[in-house]
């Protein structure tokens, strides 16, 4: 769990996806909050390596012109990502921004709880994302907090292409 206002919630997870990869262990990755055609500087690295990355939704949360749209995507989603993670198939599975759903009511917190206690303990699970809830955090095995210190970006720097994409 990586979680937290500050930056590397994507770095972080994202680099154990290619510690397994380096061992020969499948790792998937979910992106909720991203477009399927993103094409981010970590989407065209893993897909060079031959780690897709598959987004899930229709943009970040402030640029959502209809709600319910994103909130349906979310669903299919989290659906495409349960059934991964419970097949076994994979070692590692990332559930980046996952919580930003959670927290706009769009998934249920429930049925998350339990799809994560009801999957093969071989699969290793990483979910990131802000204000993670408590029952979540709760069952995790470890938990980062990421916390913003300072932020280029935040203080109105343009987003820099293999920094802060």
């Amino acid at each position: 769990m990586h979680t937290g206002e500050g930056k590397g919630q994507c770095s972080a997870p994202f680099g154990l996806s290619m510690r397994a990869h380096g061992h020969s262990k499948a790792a998937r990755k979910f992106q909720f909050m991203k477009v399927p055609s993103a094409r981010f500087g970590v989407h065209r690295l893993f897909e060079q390596i031959g780690l897709p990355i598959k987004g899930l939704e229709d943009g970040f949360g402030w640029k959502i012109h209809d709600v319910e749209n994103s909130a349906q995507l979310a669903r299919e989603g989290w659906t495409k990502a349960k059934a991964s993670r419970l097949s076994g198939d994979s070692f590692g599975v990332v559930l980046h921004e996952l919580t930003n759903s959670l927290i706009d009511g769009w998934l249920p917190l429930r049925d998350m709880l339990d799809a994560l206690r009801a999957r093969p303990l071989s699969v290793h699970v990483c979910i990131t994302g802000r204000r993670c809830p408590e029952e979540l955090i709760g069952m995790a095995d470890t938990v980062t907090e990421m916390r913003k210190i300072k932020c280029a970006y935040g203080a109105g720097s343009p987003v820099r292409c293999g920094i802060e994409d």
